[in-house]
């Protein structure tokens, strides 16, 4: 099989296995972070692209947050996909490792590699900007999360299982994620992207909170 038909199979994978899947973690996610990836990795001067590919195409394929927590879920169905298409065992054992360690609350820092760093700036930068904004409301949405509480603040240093456990409302989610994510990237490219998109979150939270403490003078 070649390169190109296996990325089409992966594509329809993709698809059919999100095809009910919450917005902000879909296959328009997806599609962007998989863009995202390709471009990053070619201003970075990464040739050898197929690992960019299926790692992009299949980091959320089960994401543990709609699978109770299960972080070894989607390394394997992952695993048994390019395992069914003959995918050098390489190739798959990386791609299941940078699936395992894309998370932004991944602890462990037992593997690294170019790969995963320009695809944990990929999924990061899609977390930022307008489009940011909007993933973080239709997910707190979905999780009937209230939009901002003044009462209940942000706790930004949190522990993995904190994270995970936080029912806190949406607006928390930028100083305890959001806006942690530029200092984060590792590549030049992803930096120059992410300072707009952090900018931008700025503004928006600054005319969120002006517009909840608006106070109207009587008439």
């Amino acid at each position: 099989m070649t390169e190109v038909e296996l990325i089409k199979k992966t594509k329809q994978f993709v698809k059919h296995k999100l095809a009910d899947a919450e917005a902000g973690h879909d296959w328009f996610h997806i599609q962007r972070v998989y863009q995202l990836a390709l471009y990053i990795a070619q201003k970075e001067g990464i040739n050898d692209l197929l690992i960019i590919k299926l790692g992009a195409l299949l980091h959320d394929i089960a994401d543990a947050k709609f699978h109770d927590g299960n972080e070894d879920l989607a390394p394997q169905i992952a695993g048994q996909f390019l395992e069914k298409h003959l995918v050098n065992v390489s190739v798959i054992n990386e791609v299941k490792l940078i699936i395992k360690h894309i998370s932004f609350k991944t602890e462990a820092a037992s593997y690294t590699s170019d790969h995963l760093k320009i695809l944990q700036d990929a999924d990061r930068l899609d977390a930022m900007g307008a489009i940011g904004i909007a993933r973080a409301f239709n997910y707190g949405g979905f999780k009937n999360r209230a939009l901002y509480n003044p009462e209940i603040p942000s706790k930004p240093q949190q522990s993995k299982a904190e994270y995970k456990a936080s029912k806190a409302p949406t607006l928390n989610h930028f100083d305890e994620k959001l806006l942690l994510l530029k200092d984060q990237m590792h590549t030049k490219t992803a930096k120059r992207i992410a300072q707009e998109r952090h900018d931008y979150m700025l503004n928006f939270v600054e005319r969120f909170k002006q517009e909840w403490h608006l106070e109207i003078d009587e008439v």
